[in-house]
């Protein structure tokens, strides 16, 4: 077993060339033992944990804490922490544990039925508009950057005046940079201190909404209460616009610019979410990593002892690379045999809100095939701009024609 005391290596972490996998990243994979990185912010240095087991370990082990990271100044890639102290994102069971319980109860079966109708009349209404300007326009600003805001707004019963102000900060938050600090911040607070106030006009007039249906959320006698549904709120509200966003724009990139792809979704129909799910494995939707843990007890893993009070961080990206668990891993392969990926997170912190994120991507995915059989990318893929400002890995715009 070796000792700790593992050189770190400078990670910023800016890598977003097209879907190209992150040579840091790579290289990591590549070690017989784990590594220590050093994050643009934060008091310390932290391990990387990249294969698929070590980070099945780390997000399951109660002996790292999520939770524990509050009272330090963590390594992290942005200026100011994007979670709050009370998100369910840094919370440890059986906390954790009762708030997902409650917050499971907005996506029943029934409830994202009732969704994916409100989500495929959004889609058609912005493929419509697309379609009546006319070619060339910009996929991403009709429909992948727009859906998944639209949606999530929408099915918060947010009112549409409010919905620009809610891009915008959202937007705020993700942003990389040390002068950025104090927007973030600023943009965190206003959006608190929105679903606030809105939760509570939802517990005096609630409505079919999201949050009303929260509000409503029973586990015998426990409910949730104002702050933990507010918190939730601006949760949903954070990932509903970023992760839905990416994957839109980067599943479009990679029909438009791989032909064999685009025929096997069209000829395959019935297998579209395996399709999906394999695209989304296949996908480096964001740059690096993402919140921390930090051991509460000394660990060995994967040839290095981990100490009491050292923070580490799991790659998702890397581990949906893994060769031990994907053949072949760097290739998407439409007909894998599905094996759970880590594209929603792992264990007690995997997203509550997939279904609700797989029902956009499945229908914003086959309108988008029905509506328009000939489309095709209007510039060379090599011209399309990739965002260099944020955390996340997608195409600024999509030009297409039909």
């Amino acid at each position: 077993m070796k000792e700790t005391n593992v050189q770190p290596v400078n990670c910023p972490f800016g890598f977003s060339k097209s879907l190209d996998f992150d040579p840091a990243l790579a290289g990591f994979m590549a070690r017989e033992s784990l590594g220590t990185i050093r994050l643009p912010y934060g008091e310390s240095d932290a391990w990387l944990v990249t294969r698929f087991e070590s980070v099945q370990q780390v997000t399951t082990d109660p002996r790292f804490s999520r939770a524990g990271i509050i009272e330090h100044d963590y390594p992290r890639l942005t200026a100011e922490p994007i979670v709050s102290p009370e998100s369910i994102n840094v919370m440890d069971p059986p906390h954790s544990s009762r708030i997902r319980h409650l917050a499971t109860q907005a996506f029943t079966e029934r409830h994202v039925d009732r969704m994916r109708g409100r989500i495929t009349l959004l889609t058609d209404r912005l493929l419509d508009e697309m379609e009546s300007e006319g070619p060339p326009a910009d996929l991403v600003r009709h429909l992948s950057n727009t859906l998944p805001q639209h949606t999530i707004l929408d099915l918060l019963g947010i009112e549409r005046a409010e919905w620009p102000r809610m891009e915008e900060q959202v937007h705020r938050l993700l942003v990389l940079g040390a002068g950025n600090r104090d927007v973030a911040r600023a943009a965190k607070e206003d959006l608190t201190a929105y679903f606030s106030q809105l939760v509570a006009e939802r517990r005096k007039n609630p409505g079919t909404d999201i949050i009303s249906v929260l509000a409503e959320a029973r586990d015998g006698e426990d409910q949730l209460d104002d702050r933990e549904l507010a918190v939730l709120a601006l949760t949903f509200t954070l990932s509903g616009q970023d992760t839905a966003t990416c994957q839109i724009s980067n599943i479009a990139y990679l029909l438009l610019t791989r032909p064999e792809l685009e025929e096997y979704a069209r000829e395959h129909r019935k297998d579209l979410t395996d399709f999906l799910h394999e695209l989304l494995r296949y996908i480096p939707f964001r740059k690096g990593v993402g919140i921390p843990r930090v051991a509460l007890e000394d660990v060995e893993m994967d040839g290095v002892v981990i100490r009491r009070g050292d923070f580490v961080h799991v790659s998702y990206l890397a581990a949906n690379r893994d060769p031990d668990r994907y053949p072949d891993p760097h290739a998407i392969v439409p007909d894998r045999t599905v094996a759970p990926h880590m594209t929603f997170g792992w264990g007690g912190h995997r997203c509550v809100a997939v279904p609700l994120a797989m029902a956009e991507l499945e229908v914003a995915v086959d309108r988008l095939l029905d509506r328009f059989p000939t489309l095709r990318l209007a510039v060379r893929p090599e011209e399309v701009r990739w965002d260099t400002d944020t955390i996340r890995r997608f195409p600024l715009e999509l030009p297409v024609a039909w």
